[in-house]
């Protein structure tokens, strides 16, 4: 894959094209109160995965930006604690927040060869298990919030609130 054939891949994939669903779309017409609630048989809610994708975006952001932020001892500690977000106003800021991460690594996506091959240290075990250059760090990051976003989805459509109005499959 050439250099720029990865960039517009990358940028893609954060951004919900092809195969993927439009993260933001997922999030931004859903209501405090259906992102707060939670489904039977699931772990969390969809407010809930929003704060986690935040926390990982944002903990990633700081390592790439040189600092050593600290990684949590335990994967609970990278969810809220408390049930989702209470109210209208403090589901908003969960989406603006996760509206701006998502920017900042639509930008990274942009990056030249050169700097997509910077080594970001390592400041955990965890970091040391998957490779560590820039671009390895932001298809990590697409994945996560891939699988992440798939959950939304599906949560959405359980809750009756498929497609997004931003569009999404529905098949």
């Amino acid at each position: 894959m050439t250099d720029s054939m990865s960039s517009r891949a990358l940028t893609e994939l954060l951004r919900g094209k092809g195969a993927h669903a439009d993260p933001l779309a997922c999030v931004e017409d859903l209501s405090a109160e259906l992102a707060a609630r939670q489904i039977t048989g699931f772990p969390h809610s969809i407010g809930q995965l929003v704060f986690h994708m935040n926390y990982w975006m944002d903990y990633e952001l700081r390592r790439i930006r040189g600092q050593r932020p600290a990684y949590p001892e335990h994967a609970a500690e990278s969810f809220p604690p408390a049930a989702s977000p209470s109210d209208t106003q403090e589901w908003d800021r969960l989406k603006q927040h996760f509206a701006g991460l998502l920017a900042d690594f639509t930008a990274l996506a942009s990056s030249s060869p050169e700097e997509m091959q910077r080594q970001i240290e390592s400041v955990h075990e965890g970091d040391t298990k998957v490779a560590g250059t820039l671009e390895a760090v932001l298809w990590q990051m697409v994945a996560h919030n891939s699988y992440h976003t798939g959950q939304i989805a599906t949560l959405r459509q359980v809750l009756g609130a498929w497609p997004p109005r931003g569009g999404g499959d529905t098949w």
